[in-house]
């Protein structure tokens, strides 16, 4: 079995950002260490506001580690930022639950229409319909 190296990526998260950060700013800053591909901040989907936090994409692993270790504990908007690397998780293809959700209820026969159909109602109704059959 061959174990893989754990090799930085060239993209990093950039935490403990304050909400009043703009993406221009801190694409500056990191301009000061590489030069940036992408940076991202997400934003809250209530209040579409930042959510303090950021990822900065590099050109390369060497200007993402140089930007990790200049930019981690440095000051901005009077908070010391958090740099790491930045974990690559994939893609979540279920739902938004964990997949508890994610498939439709089973069809079931029903004796009176004579043909297939989904439920309606709460769970307890289903299975009190079912014992009535």
């Amino acid at each position: 079995m061959r174990h893989r190296e754990a090799a930085i990526s060239a993209k990093i998260f950039v935490g403990n950002l304050s909400f009043k950060t703009t993406k221009e700013e801190l694409t500056e800053l990191v301009s000061t260490v590489g030069q940036p591909v992408d940076v991202f901040l997400p934003l809250d989907r209530a209040t579409n506001k930042p959510r303090g936090f950021a990822f900065v994409e590099f050109a390369s692993e060497e200007e993402a580690k140089r930007a990790i270790a200049m930019l981690d504990g440095k000051d901005l908007g009077g908070r010391a930022l958090k740099a790491n690397s930045a974990d690559e998780r994939p893609r979540r293809t279920e739902g938004p639950h964990g997949g508890r959700f994610s498939s439709p209820a089973p069809a079931m026969f029903d004796p009176g229409d004579g043909r297939m159909s989904r439920p309606k109602g709460s769970r307890r109704n289903v299975r009190a319909r079912k014992r009535s059959l």
